[in-house]
This record gives structure tokens, sequence and C-alpha cells, in this order.
């Protein structure tokens, strides 16, 4: 049995706290210490998970320094916002532990991905990699069964930690690629709101499965142009997990895209979420760095639109569908 420090006590870090348990000794840790003294009495996390109990394999802890001590790996859950600080608060305490980060989405203002965000501050010596697939917090928590990709700087840590991890309901394919995995991750959140907001207008199926299909063609020209191989898309961080957030009833950035549609301020829609939908910041930071490296990404210029420049959610899609017509490429 090895030791993991879960960082991160949102709904998806409690999910993969308490599978991990069933095999494993973790310490989940949280920032807010009323939050974290709250799980500790619940032996639960009603405020982002239900009533899902804590086995005895499950600690919880607020301070990081005793969540990490003597962790054999570490699992960031944190906002992909908050993945830099949290790499400084780690190294500042001589944390050398191989790390796994399963939050998705790029860093506000600099448009890296977490990935890059690691490479700055922890360098390539240190292992580390990415957790993502289409997985639902609610659902992994039911013991109902899930699969997703782990991708390393290492392929021989890639194998270990997806071992480590791998089991029960829980099935994890290791990866060596890191770019397309992160990138699968990251921006499937746009092309998820804008399905939501398809939906919420009433476009009905043919439209959600083009939406689908030509999303991820962006995502795929985006990631290969970051360095990403093509057929990592095709699998479960691509395609996987952009079907699953752009149908599924869980979906938070989905709902933010419905709820576009039917003429809510975004502001209210976000405060009235209760979670975090990354997709909102992702847009902006995806086209940021799209414009950079001269990437065509129609659809996530208009969910960016709607969401940043107050465009409403039916002229975005009106100018989308408004496109010249042109040959079918990825």
């Amino acid at each position: 049995m090895k030791k993991i420090a879960v960082l991160g006590a949102g709904a998806w870090g409690t999910a993969l706290a308490i599978h991990i348990s069933n095999q494993h000794q973790v310490t989940l840790w949280g920032r807010n210490a009323g939050h974290v003294s709250g799980m500790r009495k619940a032996r639960a996390n009603p405020l982002y998970l239900g009533d899902f109990k804590f086995n005895d394999n499950l600690e919880v802890e607020e301070n990081l320094e005793q969540a990490i001590a003597g962790a054999d790996l570490i699992l960031s859950v944190v906002p992909t916002a908050g993945f830099r600080i949290l790499l400084k608060e780690l190294k500042k305490l001589g944390s050398t532990q191989p790390l796994i980060w399963a939050h998705k989405g790029l860093e506000p203002i600099s448009a890296l991905l977490p990935h890059e965000v690691a490479i700055e501050e922890l360098g390539m010596s240190q292992q580390w990699g990415v957790l993502s697939g289409p997985s639902f917090a609610a659902e992994l928590v039911r013991g109902l069964p899930t699969a997703v990709t782990l991708a390393a700087n290492d392929s021989a840590f890639a194998l270990e930690a997806a071992k480590l991890l791998h089991g029960g309901s829980l099935r994890v394919y290791n990866s060596a690629d890191v770019i397309g995995v992160s990138v699968g991750g990251a921006v499937k959140n746009v092309m998820a709101i804008a399905a939501g907001i398809s939906d919420g207008m009433g476009f009905g199926n043919n439209a959600r499965a083009a939406m689908i299909t030509r999303g991820l063609a962006e995502i795929t020209r985006f990631g290969v142009a970051l360095g990403a191989k093509p057929e990592t898309f095709m699998g479960l961080a691509g395609a996987g997990d952009l079907i699953l957030t752009c149908t599924g009833q869980y979906s938070r950035n989905r709902e933010v895209g419905l709820q576009l549609a039917s003429g809510k301020a975004l502001e209210e829609v976000l405060s009235g979420l209760g979670h975090v939908a990354e997709g909102v910041n992702t847009s902006r930071e995806v086209m940021r760095r799209a414009e950079k490296i001269n990437v065509d990404m129609p659809i996530t210029y208009e969910v960016n639109q709607a969401l940043s420049a107050g465009k409403s959610a039916k002229e975005a899609v009106m100018d989308l569908l408004g496109r010249e017509q042109k040959s079918e490429v990825i």
C-alpha cells in the first residue's frame, strides 16, 4: 500500500481521493480550514460531492506540509489558475515527490498549459504528468466504470503511476503524449460551452454532432501545432472527453452554454453554478495562444466573443453558421 497526497478538495479531487483510498493510504488536502474541518467531522465532502463517506484509509488535512509528508505520489486537483502557486509552495517545502495533476485548462494571462507551468517551476528532472479523460466525479464516486489516460515526462513513470491509480472501476491507460493529453482536456471545455449554446437554442442532434466533430478538428489543429501527436485526439483524452463534456448531464461547461442560450448574463450564470467551469477562462487563453501560432479556431473564437466581448449567444451561432463554404480538413 502506497501513500498518496491529493491536493484540492473539490468534487473531482474528493472523488479521486475516495477511489484511490480503496487501495492506498490517502491524505486529501484543502486550503480552506473551515471546509477541511467540516469534512473531518462529516467524514464526507457534502459541500462539493454529497454524502459519500470516507473510509479509514482517507484522512483530510489543511496543512500542506503535513499532507505531503511521506507521500509516494502527489496528485494535484487544484484549479489550473492556482497550479503555479501550489508548485511554488511545494518547492518551498522541499518536495521532490513525483507529481500528477488532474486539472484542465490554460493558465490565465500566460496561456500556458499545466505541463508548461510544471517545466518552468519544476524542470524536466522531476517526475510529473497529467491525468485526463472522460470522467465525471459523480460517476466515479459511485463506482461506475471510468477510463482515463495518464501521460508523463518519463515513459517508465507514466506506466508506474498508471498502475498505481488503476483498479476497481477506474481504468488508467498510459501515454507519452503530455501535450496532446493536456490540450484535449483543456479545449474540450470550450467546445462544451458551444454545444450547450447549440442545445439551448434547440438546434437539435445534427447540430450537436457537427459541433463535436468540428470541435475535435479545432482541438487537433491546435494540439498538433503545439507538438502533440494527432492520434492522441482520437483517444480518451481527446474524442472521449469531448463527447462526454458536450453531452453529459453533469457537464458544468455545457450548462454554461445552455444558460447563455436562454439569455442570461455570464455573471448570473457563474454565480449560480457553484463550481468552476474551466472553459470560461480557457476560451480566452486558447484564443490568445492560437493567434500567436496562427491556428484557425472559429468555434473557440465565437465562444470567446460570447463570453468576453459581450456578443449574444445567438449572434455568435449565426456568425459561425454564416462562414463561407470550404473543404472539410483537420
